[in-house]
């Protein structure tokens, strides 16, 4: 079933007024006439069930069916400190985070980030971001639109990682792989992670070592040097299973 997101203001009395480019792409693209259901979710956690009841004009109303218990975001909020890749990869890594539970997307520049990027282009770039965090948000069923912060420094990237309880930082010099997992199933539901992935060329020790007096953990991904726009997303999906795994047995054991 397809879904669609809807600001608080959008959401009264027990009906959803929708607006924008979501309505073009409901009607014209889509097809669906009044009568067919759709999700909408209001961004904040909630999701609802929802019949089409008309289209007026560029605006679309839908009636509330009911609230719909949903149980789609990670039990954790998992931040991906993306190093600028070049091209349109991070397109890719926007994308992919976003269906495999990330809570919020930081890219940063890096010692060997190839792109550099000026206030404006910065601007748009973030712009492009977010929306395709919306779309992919509305595909996998999220309840909430992950953010994609503005473009940092590594120094400020760090420091925004600060007030973490869990910061890693795969790194390809990194070999026990005991330890990283011994890391890995320390993580409890609830705490919050950082993940600092490196741009094209990786991290430079110096980094490194900053990370690590930031209080970062270096952990492996495998024998494998990885393409920056696979590392976090094999980081992510890895913290995904352990995380819903870890829920679900709280949930067994509780019954």
């Amino acid at each position: 079933m397809q879904q669609f997101f809807a600001g608080a203001g959008q959401i009264s009395g027990g009906r959803v007024r929708l607006e924008g480019p979501d309505v073009n792409h409901i009607r014209n693209v889509l097809r669906m006439k009044p009568g067919e259901d759709v999700r909408i979710s209001d961004g904040a956690g909630k999701t609802y069930l929802c019949c089409i009841s008309a289209y007026e004009g560029d605006a679309a109303e839908l009636d509330i069916l009911k609230e719909l218990e949903r149980d789609a975001e990670l039990s954790s909020k998992i931040w991906l400190f993306q190093g600028l890749p070049k091209g349109d990869k991070m397109d890719l890594i926007v994308q992919k985070a976003v269906e495999l539970g990330a809570y919020g997307i930081v890219p940063f520049a890096a010692a060997r980030s190839v792109v550099k990027l000026d206030e404006k282009k910065a601007k748009k770039k973030r712009e492009r971001w977010q929306a395709i965090a919306k779309s992919a948000a509305e595909q996998s069923g999220r309840s909430i639109i992950p953010e994609v912060g503005r473009v940092q420094s590594f120094p400020e990237a760090l420091r925004e990682a600060a007030g973490l309880d869990v910061v890693l930082i795969p790194y390809e010099m990194a070999e026990d792989m005991g330890e990283t997992a011994r890391i890995i199933e320390s993580i409890r539901p609830g705490q919050s992670v950082g993940v600092f992935i490196g741009p094209e060329g990786g991290f430079e020790e110096s980094e490194i070592a900053r990370a690590g007096e930031a209080g970062a953990r270096a952990v492996t991904l495998g024998g494998r040097i990885l393409r920056t726009e696979t590392a976090g997303l094999a980081a992510l999906a890895i913290l995904m299973y352990h995380l819903e795994s870890r829920s679900h047995s709280l949930e067994v054991r509780e019954v």
